[in-house]
């Protein structure tokens, strides 16, 4: 039996696994998908003061409070960032790190150096109202849609958890300065289809940081493919364990 720890991305919530949940458990495995501060179960805690660092926090005391060995980790869009810095910190519990559509940063970057249009929503965010809100991303034409989700009962199910996103997420730098994960076997997971414009991913190094040769798969689908695609990207995430 693995131990997959779910993680999603900026403005979504725990629920967004929900179709990945059974596909998993049915197989014999452990499943949690944890919603991150501000979203969720927990949204009544968004403020200002949550960030990358708070998020971290998140996913390491699970990890720990729940005593979990061999964890894969999966880090959806925004949370790539999550991932990394939690297994900075916890390298010998973790299994795999598989980075799902997602930011993939080297130690000090923040969201807006591994995505430089991000800084744009960073700017927004700071003269808004708030001074710290950003809003999720607007419903674009197919195949963009929202998210990547087009289908219109989709959307409608994915606009129910979606919440803003506290500014300092997107500006707190990742921790990646703990040689052991370094050891740690990573995966890729892209998605192809209706990526908009200025949301370019970074080429994957041909050799992982321990040595391994690069392990990037694909779904012809859109960025929520876990929405879209869950029986596919299910089917890929069985084959880590």
């Amino acid at each position: 039996m693995s131990t997959y720890l779910l993680v999603h991305g900026a403005w979504h919530s725990g629920e967004c696994w929900q179709r990945m949940v059974p596909l998993l458990v049915s197989a014999g495995h452990r499943v949690l998908t944890p919603s991150l501060t501000g979203y969720g179960d927990k949204a009544h805690l968004l403020s200002a003061e949550v960030g990358l660092d708070t998020h971290v926090d998140d996913i390491v005391r699970l990890i720990v409070e729940e005593d979990l060995t061999e964890v894969v980790l999966v880090g959806h869009s925004y949370a790539g960032l999550v991932i990394s810095s939690a297994a900075n910190q916890v390298p010998d519990r973790i299994g795999g790190l598989v980075y799902l559509d997602a930011m993939v940063p080297e130690d000090g970057e923040s969201a807006a150096d591994v995505l430089p249009v991000t800084q744009a929503l960073i700017d927004l965010a700071v003269k808004s109202d708030s001074g710290w809100r950003v809003p999720p991303l607007p419903e674009l034409p197919p195949p963009s849609g929202l998210f990547g989700v087009t289908d219109p009962a989709d959307v409608a199910w994915l606009r129910t958890m979606l919440s803003d996103q506290p500014v300092r997420c997107l500006q707190q730098p990742v921790r990646l300065d703990n040689p052991a994960v370094n050891a740690i076997p990573r995966t890729h997971i892209h998605c192809t289809v209706g990526k908009p414009d200025g949301f370019d991913r970074r080429p994957v190094p041909a050799t992982q940081p321990n040595g391994a040769p690069a392990q990037v798969w694909e779904l012809a689908t859109g960025h929520d493919c876990m929405v879209t695609m869950p029986v596919e990207l299910a089917e890929l995430l069985l084959k880590l364990s």
